[in-house]
């Protein structure tokens, strides 16, 4: 238990040299930096691609599956409405505050220190820590350039503030650019055909359809119009009307699938921004959600997206912190979060076997 209250300590005072360097999405160099020299230091062989830093904990055994341990390095960008300075770590009763110290700058330390902790014994895996950049606006850089140079993943652990429960599902999301077109002419003698009246259509069809197959963890796939734009003057009826969608599915549908089948239902254009981002599930038979519940950790399905949407393979979301600090000014975390946050993972990552 020594070596654990020191490698908390050790992770508490990294959490701050990270809250003290600007590290906004695309903006990582810095925090990269600092990550890869402290593997260094810990005695890994730290590789990095783009802002992303990662490390083995030893040669790889191809008898043995693969875990990996991963968060984020990256912040969004702080808000005028912060009433300290973002960038400086500050300690008070007992709480961390500065950017990027709840999302998910305490999940990332832990989960190193946890990742030093476990490397120090023979696991029934290969262990992998990633430190991925661009979460925080899903972007192209982040965990997608990386996995192609990992070992083969069979379960990951990604560190988000979820007070310490599991999420065993998450929302996926495609955002939807939809268009109906009509015919202009005057209002007044009601000529043309209403583009807005044909989009009133597809609109209804989006808030009252359901899909078939609903999660017991998730629910079923939300849909909502965000967004409309038609016109150009009072008495022109419009000859087009353009409007957006979010879409969030569950993890019975691929996001593709999704959009799919939106396009057999609906008459307007339909055109997604993007299909990557999608949900996650894994099996409540799991071995790491069996401990999990041995251990009295919590199972919930999330809404909120995380590094797990560019996943093609198992994994959980659970860290320290609170989701509902993220993205908010004066952000903090308890430091016995953390401490008790790297206990836990200990407990439920070794020896586990998957």
């Amino acid at each position: 238990m020594n070596k654990i209250k020191q490698f908390s300590e050790q992770a508490i005072e990294l959490l701050k040299k990270l809250i003290s360097i600007q590290s906004y999405s695309g903006d990582e160099d810095e925090t990269a930096l600092l990550l890869s020299n402290v593997l260094d230091e810990f005695g890994f062989t730290p590789h990095q691609k783009g802002n992303n830093i990662w490390a083995l904990s030893g040669e790889i055994d191809p008898a043995k599956p693969t875990l990996l341990l991963n968060s984020h390095h990256d912040t969004v960008k702080a808000s005028s409405k912060w009433t300290k300075d973002p960038f400086t770590p500050t300690v008070e009763d007992g709480r961390l505050s500065g950017l990027g110290s709840n999302d998910a700058g305490g999940p990332l330390v832990s989960l190193l220190a946890t990742f030093k902790y476990l490397s120090k014994k023979e696991q029934p895996y290969n262990l992998v820590f990633l430190a991925s950049a661009e979460e925080e606006t899903s972007g192209k850089k982040g965990v997608p350039i990386v996995l192609p140079d990992l070992p083969e993943i069979d379960l990951a652990v990604v560190g988000e503030p979820t007070s310490m429960e599991m999420a065993i599902a998450e929302r996926g999301l495609v955002v939807l650019d939809c268009v109906t077109h009509g015919q202009s002419g005057h209002a007044a003698r009601n000529e043309g055909e209403n583009a807005l009246y044909q989009a009133m259509k597809d609109i209804e069809w989006f808030r009252t359809f359901h899909f078939e197959k609903v999660s017991e963890v998730l629910g079923g796939i939300n849909m909502t119009v965000t967004m409309i734009e038609a016109g150009s003057q009072h008495n022109v009826v419009p000859d087009e009307c353009r409007f957006v969608v979010d879409v969030r599915p569950n993890e019975f549908f691929t996001n593709q699938e999704v959009v799919e089948i939106i396009r057999k239902h609906v008459d307007c254009e339909i055109t997604p921004r993007s299909t990557n981002l999608n949900a996650s599930g894994i099996s409540p038979d799991h071995p790491i959600v069996k401990k999990a519940h041995s251990l009295g950790i919590k199972s919930y399905g999330s809404k909120t997206m995380s590094d797990q949407v560019h996943m093609p393979f198992n994994s959980v979301k659970i860290g320290p912190g609170n989701t509902h600090r993220s993205h908010t000014a004066d952000e903090f975390i308890y430091l016995d979060e953390i401490r008790e946050g790297i206990k836990t993972y200990i407990k439920l990552l070794d020896q586990l076997k998957i």
